[in-house]
C-alpha cells in the first residue's frame, strides 16, 4: 500500500532495549533518482543494481515511463534495466506527470524536459509537494531560455514546461542546493554553448560523478570545486550503476546505536561521498563511538561499513551553514541526539528545512516538546538543551519520512511507551524501516 493510500498507520514503540546486529539500509535516494534520469536520456541500456524501490524513485520512474522510456519494475533485490531514448528522445506525454511527494523528481525533471523542443509537459504532485517552492529552479532555467509557468508566478505546481532550444549561461545559485545545480546541469546537456554553475559552497556531487560515468563533457574547477561546467555535444552512453546504501537512512541507526545503552550495530555498504558525510564529522565532535570499516570504491563512489556502539557521554554540537549542505537530511535525527548531549547544541543555517516535505524545524520542535524536550526555534535553526531524558507521548510524523524514523529512535530512549501516527511515511525513503527496527531491537 502506498503512502498516498495509507495516511492512518500508527506504530506503538515501547521504551528500552538495545540495537544489536547488522543491517543494510536501502539504496541512496539521491543516486537512485539520478541514475534513472540519466539512463533515460542515454543511448542504449543501463543496468542499476541496488536501486531504492521507494515512493520517491518510483515517482521518477513513473514520469519517465510516461515519456516513452522503458524501465523494468523497481523491486528490491532486482536489477533495474532502463532503455535510454537519447538526449532528444523523450516523448510529449499524453497525461500530467505526477511527481507524488518527491521534490527531487519535480525539480530535476524541470531541468530534464526544459530543452525538449516543442513538447509540452505539465508537472504536478501531492498537496505537500504543491506547496514547495519551485521558482528557485524555474528562474535559472529561464535564464537559459526555458519556458516555465505555474501558480504564484511559477513558484508552485502544477507547472507547465514548454520545451525550448536553450542557450548556455553562467549561473550563480543563491544557496548550495544539489537539486538546483542538478536541474541546471541536466538542462545544459541540450543547450547551445557551455553552461557553468557556481555554488556558494559545496552541495552533494552525485550528479557530476554520474554525468562523467555516462560520458558527459564536464569540468569541475574554481575554489573548492564550486564551478561546474557542462560542454554540450557529447552523447550519453548506457552503463552499469551500483547504488550504495543511503547514509541519510543509516543516520538513524548511527545515532540510535550511539544513544541507546548496550547497542552495537554495523550498517553495511554505505556511501561515503565526501559531500554527504557531515553526519560523521558531527558525531566525531560529539565523541560518539563510530568506526568506518572495509573502505572501498564501487562505481566511482566511496563505500564502507560503519559500526556504532553506545557512548556513555556525548558532547553538545554546533552546526553552521558551511556544513549544512552535507547533512541537511540528517538534522531531524540530530535533534534527537541533541536532547541527550551534555549541554546546549545549536543548529544554524538550516532554513532549507522549512521547505522540505514538511517544515522540519517546526515539526521536530513540536513533536519533541511533547516528549519533554527543551527547544528554541529560530528562523534558520534550533537551540536544543541536553535534558538527558524524554517521556513517552502520542506523536505524529506529520507525513514526513525522516521525522517518523527520528521519532522512532526518540521513543526507544523515552520513559514509557509512545505512539507514532502516520508512521508509514517512512516508506518514502526506507520501505522496511519498521521491520528492521523490530529485528534489531532486543
Amino acid at each position: 500500500m502506498s503512502l498516498k493510500e495509507d495516511q492512518t498507520s500508527t506504530h506503538e514503540i515501547k521504551s528500552g532495549g538495545s540495537l544489536i546486529g547488522k543491517v543494510k539500509v536501502p539504496g541512496d535516494k539521491s543516486i537512485s533518482h539520478r541514475s534513472l534520469l540519466l539512463a533515460a536520456i542515454a543511448e542504449g541500456e543501463t543496468t542499476i543494481e541496488g536501486m531504492l524501490p521507494a515512493e520517491d524513485p518510483i515517482s521518477t520512474a513513473y514520469c519517465l515511463k510516461a515519456m516513452g522510456v522503458q524501465i523494468t519494475p523497481l523491486i528490491e533485490g532486482t536489477l533495474v534495466k532502463v532503455q535510454g531514448v537519447g538526449l532528444h528522445g523523450l516523448k510529449e506525454p499524453n497525461t500530467v506527470l505526477d511527481c507524488g511527494n518527491s521534490g527531487t523528481t519535480m525539480r530535476l525533471m524541470m531541468g530534464l524536459i526544459a530543452g525538449q523542443k516543442d513538447k509540452h509537459f505539465v508537472l504536478t504532485g501531492d498537496p505537500s509537494l504543491s506547496q514547495r517552492p519551485m521558482k528557485r529552479v524555474g528562474q535559472p532555467l529561464k535564464a537559459m531560455g526555458a519556458k516555465v509557468n505555474g501558480r504564484s508566478n511559477g513558484d508552485f505546481a502544477p507547472l507547465s514546461v514548454i520545451g525550448q532550444q536553450l542557450h548556455g549561461a553562467v549561473i550563480g545559485t543563491p544557496v548550495a542546493s544539489a537539486q538546483i545545480k542538478s536541474a541546471i546541469l541536466l538542462a545544459a546537456l541540450t543547450a547551445e554553448g557551455p553552461t557553468t554553475v557556481i555554488e556558494p559552497s559545496n552541495s552533494r556531487d552525485h550528479t557530476e560523478r554520474m554525468l562523467k560515468a555516462f560520458g558527459a563533457n564536464l569540468k569541475v574547477s574554481g575554489e573548492m570545486g564550486r564551478h561546474i561546467t557542462i560542454f554540450p555535444g557529447s552523447e550519453l552512453k548506457g552503463t552499469s550503476i551500483v547504488v550504495p546504501g543511503d547514509i541519510s537512512s543509516a543516520a538513524f541507526w548511527l545515532i540510535g546505536g550511539s544513544l541507546i545503552p548496550g547497542s552495537d550495530i554495523i550498517i553495511e555498504n554505505i556511501g561515503l561521498n565526501r559531500t554527504r558525510t557531515g553526519i560523521l564529522e558531527v558525531m566525531e565532535k560529539m565523541g560518539a563511538n563510530i568506526e568506518v570499516l572495509n573502505k572501498r570504491t564501487i562505481a566511482g563512489e566511496p563505500v564502507g561499513d560503519i559500526r556504532a556502539t553506545h557512548s556513555k557521554t556525548l558532547k553538545p554540537f554546533i552546526i553552521d551553514s558551511e556544513i549544512m549542505p552535507r547533512l541537511i537530511d540528517e538534522i531531524p535525527i540530530l535533534c534527537v541526539a541533541a536532547c541527550f548531549c551534555e549541554g546546549t547544541s545549536q543548529i544554524n543555517g538550516a532554513g532549507e528545512l522549512r521547505v522540505k516535505e514538511t517544515d522540519r524545524l517546526s515539526v521536530m520542535t513540536r513533536q519533541l516538546k511533547k516528549m519533554g524536550a527543551i527547544i528554541e526555534e529560530k528562523p534558520d535553526g534550533l537551540i536544543i538543551e541536553g535534558v538527558g531524558h524524554l517521556k513517552g507521548a502520542n506523536l505524529d510524523s506529520e507525513t514526513d519520512h525522516r521525522v517518523a524514523m527520528s521519532l522512532a529512535i526518540a521513543s526507544i530512549l523515552a520513559d514509557g511507551s509512545s505512539t507514532i501516527a502516520r508512521s508509514n511515511a517512512a516508506s518514502i525513503s526506507y520501505p522496511h524501516f519498521w521491520t528492521d527496527l523490530e529485528r534489531l531491537k532486543i
